[in-house]
């Protein structure tokens, strides 16, 4: 982990806790300009809110970079998100063509980077961006099982 890449994270996961106070699951992804240092994009977990279940960190975060860039292929921007990505975030990394990925927290349940269907490692991916696990892992497990634990408290109505 670089220092570089624990003030990203830490970024994302300022990101993410503003996604958990809005009652979304707390994940934050950013996609930043290596060349640069320049944060292209920012987003949060809005399923919810937005009624839209694609509406993954990662997908509002490159959604919103295609946008502020003017094209819909973000080759050698890198992503920092605080969970693995799922496979459908996997998916719209490998077709935006992000070059490097850098998560927090594993999701050995969800996952598809480094556990499941290990997406960028099968024959039919394209593109396969690097990636770079477990920056400040524990901070973002902390923050998703706080998030967790205070909804199984409280009772349904």
């Amino acid at each position: 982990m670089t220092e570089r890449d624990e003030r990203y994270m830490r970024r994302a996961l300022q990101l993410a806790q503003a996604a958990g106070d809005a009652g979304e699951a707390p994940i934050g992804a950013l996609i930043v300009d290596p060349a640069s240092g320049q944060v292209v994009a920012e987003g949060g977990n809005a399923p919810i809110a937005g009624h839209d279940p694609t509406a993954h960190a990662e997908i509002v975060a490159l959604r919103r970079a295609g946008l502020a860039l003017g094209n819909y292929r973000l080759t050698g921007l890198e992503l920092y998100v605080t969970l693995e990505p799922c496979a459908m975030c996997a998916g719209a990394i490998s077709h935006a063509r992000i070059g490097r990925v850098v998560y927090g927290a594993s999701d050995e349940k969800g996952g598809a980077v480094d556990h499941g269907p290990r997406f960028f490692d099968q024959p039919t991916c394209h593109w396969r961006p690097d990636v770079s696990g477990g920056v400040l892992a524990e901070d973002s497990a902390h923050l998703l099982r706080a998030f967790f634990r205070a909804r199984r408290a409280k009772p349904n109505p």
